[in-house]
């Protein structure tokens, strides 16, 4: 478990944003990309991930933002279990005093001793409409309920965290249409490009609640 930081500027002059991600980092680029542009009043103090690998943290240090690399499984090696893991990533994600914390791609279920250090400040990412498609594989599993003929079309939401898998209070959701001839590939290509646009969007609207 450690952090790296490179010099950066100007991060308390506006909201401070926690950042979790388990992988490549798109959404996180995003949220970067906005924020350098001035087009979110807010600037990314951290970024955190359970996997060494994952390319957003690549991201986090070319722009020069502090980020955590937090693993999971020592815990499960000590005997320690998934609300310790939890209440200790709090823990270190409370230490740079964020406005938000964003799950942008974070693939743990967290749990109460995570949720409840940020009560309704915890939004999430999920690339499906509400009420549909909870969990992993949404994208997939969208395009396979297409083809039986049961949505017309899938989409994106961002909502506050609940205890319930992809639920709680929803901020912001958009559409995404669904090609006869859309392919895996091509629908997830769809769908995050409108994820890019949602989540930035949804940040802002959750500021200035």
């Amino acid at each position: 478990m450690r952090t790296q930081s490179k010099g950066r500027a100007n991060v308390s002059a506006a909201a401070r944003l926690a950042v979790l991600i388990s992988g490549n980092g798109s959404n996180l680029q995003a949220i970067i990309d906005a924020s350098e542009a001035g087009d979110l009043p807010a600037q990314v103090a951290l970024v955190a991930s359970n996997r060494r690998e994952a390319f957003g943290l690549q991201r986090a240090v070319r722009a020069g933002i502090p980020t955590l690399y937090f693993p999971l499984r020592p815990y499960l090696d000590a005997g320690r279990t998934r609300r310790d893991y939890d209440a200790d990533l709090a823990e270190r994600v409370a230490a740079c005093d964020p406005a938000l914390v964003v799950l942008a791609g974070w693939m743990h279920v967290l749990s109460p001793a995570f949720l409840d250090r940020f009560p309704g400040h915890v939004l999430n990412l999920h690339p499906a409409l509400p009420g549909q498609f909870a969990g992993t594989h949404a994208i997939e599993r969208a395009l396979h309920a297409y083809r039986r003929g049961e949505i017309a079309h899938t989409g994106v939401m961002v909502h506050r965290v609940a205890a319930e898998v992809d639920a709680g209070p929803v901020i912001a959701t958009v559409e995404v249409p669904i090609a006869a001839d859309d392919t895996l590939e091509t629908l997830e290509a769809r769908v995050h490009a409108a994820e890019h646009i949602l989540l930035v969007e949804a940040i802002r609207q959750a500021l200035a609640e």
